[in-house]
């Protein structure tokens, strides 16, 4: 994955199949102490114990479809590129956690990429679902909250067919 809005729509996709119907995505960006944050919090299904320790194997996947399951990997890869990590944590039916840290500056971190579009493809593809988007620069505050949205456009859908053409 090229950049990492792309690591970001892939583990919401994650939350999404696990049946999650709120998600918080968080993204830090602290350049004094030079590390990148992003954490992505559902309410889904969540992991068993045995399942969490496998979830960073390359060969390991729940899904039927395929052999293999590179979306959290490939994350943990890319984190560690940098100087960072990846954390897991999940309890089964409350929901799952996973935040990844990334050396600021190190010249291997992979750019943020198009938020705006991430977000877009999954409001718009998922209108069921609660997004809550946090994104934090320094002194810049950014909040997206699909919930708040509805409530102020009195329940109607965010779709496709409402955006301005």
């Amino acid at each position: 994955m090229e950049d990492l809005s792309l690591h970001i729509l892939d583990i919401v996709e994650n939350s999404i199949r696990a049946k999650a119907s709120r998600i918080m995505i968080k993204v830090m960006e602290d350049i004094e102490k030079d590390f990148l944050t992003i954490e992505i919090r559902d309410n889904g299904q969540g992991i068993d114990e045995e399942t969490i320790k496998k979830v960073l194997d390359p060969f390991f996947t729940t899904r039927t479809t395929r052999k293999v399951g590179l979306g959290l990997p490939l994350l943990s890869q890319a984190a560690r590129e940098s100087g960072g990590d990846v954390q897991i944590e999940s309890e089964v039916g409350r929901g799952t956690r996973v935040k990844a840290t990334f050396g600021y500056s190190h010249i291997d971190r992979k750019p943020l990429g198009n938020m705006e579009a991430t977000l877009r493809a999954l409001i718009v593809g998922n209108p069921e679902i609660d997004f809550i988007y946090e994104h934090k620069k320094g002194e810049l505050e950014y909040h997206l909250d699909t919930k708040e949205i509805r409530a102020e456009t009195k329940g109607r859908a965010i779709s496709k067919s409402s955006q301005r053409k």
